[in-house]
């Protein structure tokens, strides 16, 4: 491999046939585990709460749906997609049979995860309909239909799960089967009340916003304008195509900022298992023919993130998907994740689906956004803010509006409440203690800690070099039977501004007086344990020379640095760096300086930038010479801080403004 002017390797990502081979590998380890009809795939690992049963119908059925692209991508043809074919055409006629000893499970009750496996097996049907469907024996036909069936009247869980009885029940139509018109266009038009603006949905009526937006919310129900294509929702499909082809292409503006100049996506939200299923927007875009990207930043993008997982060790030796991220990593999954989850990473390959004429194939691959130069993108329907470094392709998230409320316990869940994420971190995850990562968490003297609640998003402000996002929320008092209260009279309130590779952060903070507060920065993870310390920062540094560094600004006046094993997905050994205080009570301003970066960092050295805190004004001064300043007033929730932008246009807030607030001074610097 020959690297370009720019150190970068020529070809970073896949070409087609590299892509193929991965998959043929997949495919491969997984027979080994299959029942003597292949209906069952009973992979090693922790079962999920659905049972073994639904687990290995998951395997068929996610392993079903990666044979179907490489079996579409060779249009049926050549010994691969010949052996593929016979095995899956067995295990389709097994499991749907309900006499046969290797029977799937029914779909037989609301909310059921074979609800989840029917649409892949009835998206690769879909896909492979000339060389599998249409030569299957009618009898097994019959038995396929019966079970897929046992959709019809049903009730999903209100979310994404909505679009797969939209799949499901189309797929039935299309053979002329029992369905229902409006149980297929319920889940579209829920849709609809999910969509935020600007390409980017909330995963069902809560603010989770996270890769189900690629891998789901966008890719199903373009499929299923395909699959109505020749029905009696031609029309219906065809004037959806237009809006969903419009939404997507808009994502992608801001999605492909999203992936690291190392391929990794970003590690945030649930389900990060299925790995290279990130990828999956990427390729639809080409798919659909509705992408902002060059063909040659598409194939970047997109084989770029399986590489990124293959060059780490994923699939592992075994060839097999673990329940992780790399390796093996339990913590970081969902109790609905079982051995044969990770194969929804299958969407990864989405890209088999396009000839090897195609432009995305065929043209030169050209560079990601991060690695052309440093990159502030606003995400305004989320309230995120994402910034990457060209010096080391680092991408970092700066999130004020996903918080997944109502997924983890006490409304904290660390895949969506954490103020950063990134595509070279993983959040701490630790059961027994709470030492969040890039968080400002409340103690009582009592020694309760509190959770952060849901989120009320502030907006976004981009000034010349540099970008503003704000949210706040009151924070909740867990409870001994796992329920959370809402701690009246106690606000945060935090805005963090991104400028090259730092980020400062601003923390309103309203409580009692004697309260302990605590600022975690990045986690920092890897095989070895990262090189710690403190001074002017709190920091850890890895081997591959990553630092992760946090500075008082103002507020705090205590530095440390939190070493643990076993709590991240990205290493076995990590570390955090915080900081800490006590609160003097009422309203103090609490100020830091955060650093992830792989370019050297003068630890011995303060930020290069100054922080003024004035009556009613704090002002930073940037190391380019540009000034950032918020106005400190009250609404109808509080203080507030407002940040003012230098050439941008108005910042979006919550409430009026009725006077000046003067904030406590103990810890003015």
């Amino acid at each position: 491999m020959t690297a370009d002017d720019t150190g970068r390797p020529a070809d970073a990502g896949w070409d087609r046939a590299r892509c193929e081979r991965a998959a043929d590998a997949l495919l491969s380890a997984v027979t080994r585990h299959a029942s003597p009809s292949f209906a069952r795939i009973e992979l090693p690992g922790r079962s999920s709460w659905s049972g073994p049963d639904s687990d290995a119908l998951e395997g068929f059925a996610r392993t079903f749906l990666l044979a179907a692209l490489r079996i579409a991508g060779a249009r049926g043809t050549g010994p691969e997609a010949t052996a593929l074919l016979d095995r899956y055409a067995s295990g389709l006629t097994a499991g749907a049979d309900p006499d046969h000893p290797e029977a799937w499970p029914r779909i037989s009750a609301d909310r059921g995860q074979p609800m989840v496996e029917a649409a892949s097996v009835a998206l690769a049907l879909h896909l492979t309909r000339p060389w599998l469907w249409d030569a299957l024996d009618p009898g097994a036909r019959e038995h396929v239909l019966d079970w897929l069936g046992g959709f019809v009247g049903r009730r999903t869980v209100p979310n994404n799960w909505m679009l797969f009885q939209t799949l499901v029940e189309e797929f039935l139509c299309s053979a002329g089967a029992e369905h229902r018109h409006d149980e297929i266009v319920r889940g579209l038009d829920a849709l609809e009340g999910w969509y935020l603006g600007d390409g980017w949905y909330t995963d069902g009526d809560r603010r989770r916003i996270d890769h189900y937006n690629g891998w789901a919310l966008h890719l199903y129900p373009l499929m299923w304008t395909r699959m109505a294509s020749g029905g009696p929702r031609r029309a219906l499909a065809e004037e959806r195509a237009a809006t969903y082809r419009a939404r997507l292409h808009r994502f992608l503006t801001d999605y492909v900022h999203l992936v690291g100049a190392d391929g990794a996506p970003l590690h945030q939200g649930r389900s990060l298992t299925y790995r290279f299923a990130a990828a999956a927007p990427l390729w639809t875009g080409a798919l659909f023919d509705c992408s902002p990207l060059a063909p040659g930043l598409t194939r970047r993008a997109a084989t770029g993130v399986l590489r990124h997982f293959a060059d780490r060790g994923a699939p592992g030796p075994d060839g097999l998907l673990s329940l992780g991220w790399y390796d093996a990593f339990l913590p970081m999954t969902q109790p609905y994740s079982g051995p044969a989850s990770p194969y929804w990473a299958a969407k990864g390959f989405l890209g088999l689906l396009l000839p090897a004429t195609h432009p995305v194939w065929t043209a030169p691959e050209e560079p990601l956004p991060v690695e052309r130069a440093d990159t502030l993108t606003r995400v305004a329907p989320a309230n995120w803010l994402v910034q990457g470094t060209a010096v080391d392709g680092i991408v970092r998230l700066h999130n004020h509006g996903s918080d997944g409320a109502g997924l983890g316990s006490h409304g904290d869940d660390p895949f969506y409440a954490r103020l950063a994420y990134s595509t070279t971190t993983g959040p701490w995850i630790e059961p027994s203690e709470h030492r969040p990562d890039n968080q400002l968490v409340l103690t009582t003297p009592d020694g309760t800690t509190l959770r952060r609640g849901p989120l009320t998003p502030l907006g976004t402000v981009r000034g010349d070099t540099w970008a503003t996002a704000g949210s706040r929320y009151v924070p909740l008092r867990p409870g001994a039977d796992d329920t959370v209260t809402p701690e009246p009279d106690v606000r945060v309130e935090t805005h963090t501004v991104a400028h090259g590779r730092f980020e400062i952060r601003l923390h309103a903070v309203t409580a009692p007086a004697g309260w302990r507060v605590r600022e975690g920065g990045h986690p920092l993870a890897a095989a070895s344990p990262p090189a710690t310390g403190t001074g002017r920062w709190a920091s850890a540094v890895r081997v591959d020379g990553t630092v992760s560094a946090l500075a008082p600004l103002h507020g705090h006046d205590r530095l440390g640095v939190s070493e643990a094993e076993g709590v991240n997905a990205l290493g076995r050994h990590a570390a955090l760096p915080y900081l800490t205080a006590d609160h003097p009570g009422g309203t103090a301003l609490y100020a830091s300086c955060a650093v992830l970066s792989a370019a050297p960092l003068d630890l011995a050295a303060p930020p290069p930038l100054t922080l003024r805190v004035r009556e009613t004004r704090v002002e930073i001064d940037l190391p380019d010479g540009r000034t950032v300043r918020f106005d400190r007033t009250r609404d109808t929730a509080g203080p507030r801080l407002v940040p003012r932008p230098d050439r941008a246009g108005p910042v979006g807030h919550d409430g009026g403004h009725t006077g000046p607030v003067t904030f406590s001074r103990r810890h003015s610097s």
